[in-house]
Parts: structure tokens; C-alpha cells; sequence
């Protein structure tokens, strides 16, 4: 059965009458990533998620598969050792969707990083991380930095270091970590809302009451074990679980604005010091180029977190300084995305200072929370929590097998089969009448599920943009679990975000093909039309 909402009765059906040995809340990274390494494991698993898979913070990250550099400079040795030597593993496991991406860190006088401990610092990095050598850093001096990025300001320019992170997109990553799941046996569904849970005689938890929020009926779900792995609704979980003791999260809010690449044309990404303690990314990304991230402490609607004036201004301000050239202006923002960070509170701590380390809470109840971590480990905290269960479920379970493990889409043995199937995805192309910027947007989005795609295509006659267009929403409506046009044009491909304005216009017609897909009534189909507009208004609105 296909990973799609069209069977969305049979997975609800298995939902109700299956019991289950681990149920997961939350469709997030952490959240879907349990879910695979326990089906990996040979254990029943069930995963819930109130909205679309990735519509928390997974899909409003940086989009960086990185190390975490500016740990170092909290003495955190171990965070940047495991999530620096989790790079590599995500990279071979996800290899279409995680890019290397050349990385410059710029020296200038009287900021937060000096060249010698920025060159000691990023040949630590490197060490712990287990950097490859044709990846390992390369100090430079003024001239070489300023060479290598023009923009840059020279006047107060002492150096710069030359290191590799890698680009990745959140949202599509979790979708592909959710889609392999699904293939391993794992029961996954979005727009199901945990509203209450289940004990026993003996106040245990043995399962939760769910409010599917398309067909606006209820059902139960019995499970041996639950997690809770809602990143920023963890605390509310375990407030209902009557267990919201002890650690609590302090949730702080990342922004990211984004500008036409033309505004702001990086020759590669940089990573460069603010000057209040901070540091800040630019990346480029095809015909954009983004800029982020702020961290302040955030007590608002944890639904709906948005760039404000401050936020664009903070991050306009610090942009222009260390590229005083370009004179970006607020109206030059073309999209904008805001996230919550779910990090343990520390007495005495600014929001920068918070450790990025992740912790697992277990109830009197048996209630299992994770909070913390970065998207980058997400398979080690996957790994701990299955090592967990494992032992509660007192079973035979096989070991972890996600480090070896390639993701839908992923399943290249090396680099040169990586290489050979883009070749052929080209060629398949051309024959097509499909341009290769097409195919390779395509590739670096769905990897060998192109295939499908392509196969969709080849039975339309026609191959313009539209049709394209027609034939990538269907793939997503048959095998990514979409249901309306903001889980596509946002969390399936980005486009609110690296495309906004063109795909803005194509809203409303994609909308109307899955209405009538999903035979929506008009109230609903409008419903859904009103809903992604208002996201997309939402990109460009800073109150």
C-alpha cells in the first residue's frame, strides 16, 4: 500500500485494531526517525502527527546538516564530536538531499573569533568530526578571503577559514526518513491529534485517543510503549500526562529571511560574526540567497511562529555590515520562515547560551519524552530512545541499523552510482523534451524516485511547466502523504521558500486538483486555498 492519503481509512482502520508495540507522537525529525529504527528492529510501530509531517520545527531549520562550530566555544566536546561525525552517515544515507557545501568563515578585527583560535578551533572541528582530508579546513589570509568572497568587507577584514558543512533541505529529509518507515512496516499518519491518553488499573499508559482531522472522527491506539517526540508541544504532553515536573523546555525562536540570489550574490556560503556573541549564515540556493538565524526566547502561539520587524531588522543589520555593498532593504525579503528550538531551561542562561544536548524524561505513567538535540543527530536520539523501549519491552529485538541504512530515494552504493543515476535521469530527460535543470531539481529532491516520477510524466503528451508541475504533485499525492496544496508547495518542495512568487500563482489551480482528488466539498476546498494564501502572505508580513 502506498504512503499516501487516498488509503487513509486503511491506515486509520490499522490504527484501531492493531496493538502496537511503540507509538510515537510527533511527525517531526526525531519523531519519524524513532519510527524507522524501531520498525528496522523488527518491533510494531505506529506514529501520529496533528498536522503535516515536518510542520514544526522540521521544516524551519537552517537547513544544515552541520557540526555545530560555535559549540566549541561552549566547551560542549561531545555535542560537536557525535553530531560532527553524524554528518558523513547522513550524507551516504540521504546522499540526494545532503549537498557538501563549501563554507566561509570570515576573521575580522575585534569579532568574537581570532584567527588563531578560529584556525585551532577549525582544525578541532575537523578532528572531532572525522572530516575527510580533501574536506579539511583552509586558513586564508585578507586578500585570499576577500578572493574568495568580494562582498565581504575589507576594512576591518583580518582572515578567514575555508571549511565544509552540508546543505540540506529538513523537511524532505524527514519526509524520506517518514516514506522509509512506511516501507519498513511502520504505520505513519499526519493530521492526527493525540486529544487524550489511555491508562490502565494501574495508571500506566497503554494508549492514546485521537482526533483525525480530515474525516473529524475519533479513534484509539493501544501501545505497549509511547513516545513523546513533539519538539515544541513536548511540555504539553507531558502536562496532559500530569508528569510536567522537573526539567522543562525554554523555547527559542531561529529566523531565516530569504533575498533573490541577484541582491545578495555569494560565491559560496558564509558563517560570520555578528559582533553581540552570535554567528550568522548565508546561504545560497539556486536563485535565492538566505539569511538567519536569531535566537531569543519565545513564549507565544507555539502554532504559529513569525518573523517580526526586529527579527528582519536584526538580521538585515548584520547582513549589510559584513556586506555593505549590497544595501538589502526589508523590501527586499521575498520569503521569510520562523522556528522554535524545544531546549532544556538552565537558571541563569541567555537563549544562545542553552545547550543544544538532548534529554529523555520518563513519567511515572511510562511516558517517554525526548526534547532537545539538533536535526543533525537525529538518528543518534532515535537510537537511544529504540535502545529504551527495547529494554522496557524486555523482547529479542535486533540492534540499530540506521547507520548503514539509505533512505528513500537514497540507495546508492558509492559516489560513482550516484553520479551514473543522475546521468541517466538526464538522458531520460532529454528524450522527454525535459530540461536538465528540471531533472536535476528534480534528483536532488527525490532521488531514484524520480523513476515514478518520470514514469508519470512519459504518459502525458504534453511536457511543458504545467504538466510538470501536474506530474510532481502527483507523485506526492500517490507516495508523500499529501493532502492539501501547503503540504506540497511548502514542506514537499520549498517552493514558499526558494520559488515563492512563482509558485504563489500556481495555488489555486493545484488546490482545485486535490479537491478533486479527495472529492472535498467547496467549503473545504476554499478552506484549504485560504489556508496555504495565508501562509505564503505570512512569509512577507513583519508585524
Amino acid at each position: 500500500m502506498n504512503f499516501s492519503n487516498l488509503h487513509r481509512k486503511d491506515f486509520v482502520q490499522q490504527l484501531n485494531t492493531t496493538p502496537f508495540d511503540l507509538l510515537v507522537i510527533g511527525g517531526g525529525i526525531t519523531g519519524c526517525g524513532i519510527a524507522l529504527d524501531a520498525a528496522l528492529r523488527g518491533m510494531k510501530v505506529a506514529l501520529i502527527e496533528k498536522n503535516d509531517f515536518a510542520s514544526g520545527t522540521s521544516s524551519r531549520s537552517t537547513k544544515l546538516i552541520h557540526g555545530g562550530l560555535r559549540y566549541l566555544k561552549q566547551l560542549e566536546i561531545k555535542l560537536v564530536h557525535d553530531v560532527g561525525s553524524e554528518r558523513a552517515l547522513v550524507h551516504r544515507n540521504a546522499r540526494h538531499i545532503v549537498v557538501p557545501e563549501k563554507m566561509l568563515l570570515p576573521i575580522v578585527e575585534d569579532g568574537s573569533l581570532g584567527k588563531n583560535s578560529s584556525s585551532v578551533g577549525l582544525l578541532v572541528y575537523d578532528l572531532l568530526a572525522g572530516v575527510k582530508k580533501d574536506e579539511r579546513r583552509k586558513m586564508l589570509d585578507r586578500h585570499a578571503t576577500v578572493k574568495a568572497e568580494p562582498l565581504l568587507a575589507f576594512d576591518k577584514l583580518v582572515g578567514g577559514g575555508l571549511y565544509f558543512e552540508y546543505r540540506t533541505d529538513d523537511s524532505r529529509l524527514t519526509i524520506e526518513i517518514a516514506k522509509s518507515a512506511h516501507e519498513n512496516g511502520a504505520v505513519l499518519l499526519n493530521y492526527a491529534e493525540s486529544k487524550s491518553f489511555v491508562y490502565d488499573d494501574s495508571k500506566k499508559i497503554i494508549g492514546a485517543k485521537v482526533f483525525d482531522k480530515i474525516s473529524n472522527t475519533e479513534f484509539e491506539i493501544r501501545a505497549k510503549t509511547i513516545v513523546n517526540a513533539c519538539g515544541p508541544w513536548v511540555d504539553l504532553l507531558r502536562k496532559e500526562d500530569n508528569s510536567l515536573k522537573g526539567k522543562r523546555l525554554q523555547l527559542t525562536k531561529g529566523v531565516h529571511i530569504v533575498f533573490p540570489y541577484e541582491k545578495l550574490p555569494l560565491k559560496q556560503a558564509a558563517y560570520f560574526d555578528v559582533g553581540d556573541g552570535r554567528m550568522i549564515f548565508a546561504i545560497p540556493r539556486n536563485r535565492i540567497t538566505y539569511v538567519g538565524t536569531t535566537d531569543t526566547v519565545y513564549n507565544q502561539n507555539l502554532d504559529k511562529p513569525q518573523c517580526n520587524k526586529e527579527d528582519a531588522q536584526y538580521l538585515l543589520n548584520a547582513t549589510n555590515k559584513m556586506f555593505p555593498s549590497v544595501g538589502l532593504k526589508a523590501e527586499d525579503i521575498v520569503s521569510s520562515w520562523a522556528g522554535l528550538r524545544p531546549l532544556i531551561y538552565e537558571e541563569g542562561k541567555s537563549a544562545s547560551e542553552l545547550s543544544r544536548k538532548d534529554e529523555i524524561m520518563i513519567s511515572p505513567s511510562g511516558l517517554i519524552s525526548i526534547a532537545g538535540g539538533k536535526l543533525t543527530g537525529y538518528r543518534l536520539m532515535a537510537e537511544k530512545i529504540v535502545d529504551l523501549v527495547s529494554k522496557k519491552l524486555k523482547r529479542d529485538f535486533s540492534k540499530c541499523k540506521t547507520k548503514k541504512f539509505r533512505l528513500s530515494g537514497g540507495e546508492f552504493k558509492n559516489e560513482e552510482e550516484f553520479q551514473k543515476s543522475l546521468t541517466q535521469f538526464l538522458e531520460a530527460g532529454k528524450a522527454e523534451n525535459i530540461s536538465a535543470d528540471k531533472i536535476r531539481e528534480w534528483f536532488f529532491r527525490y532521488g531514484t524516485n524520480v523513476s515514478k516520477l518520470m514514469a508519470n510524466v512519459k504518459s502525458r503528451e504534453a511536457k511543458n511547466e504545467k504538466v510538470l508541475e501536474a506530474a510532481e504533485l502527483f507523485y506526492c499525492l500517490e507516495h508523500e502523504m499529501i493532502f492539501n496544496v501547503s503540504d506540497f508547495l511548502i514542506r514537499r518542495t520549498g517552493k514558499i521558500f526558494f520559488d515563492r512568487i512563482n509558485s504563489e500563482t500556481q495555488i489555486e489551480e493545484l488546490s482545485n486538483s486535490l479537491s478533486k482528488t479527495f472529492a472535498l466539498d467547496e467549503s473545504s476546498a476554499t478552506k484549504n486555498i485560504v489556508s496555504v494564501a495565508e501562509e505564503f502572505k505570512a512569509a512577507v508580513t513583519f508585524s
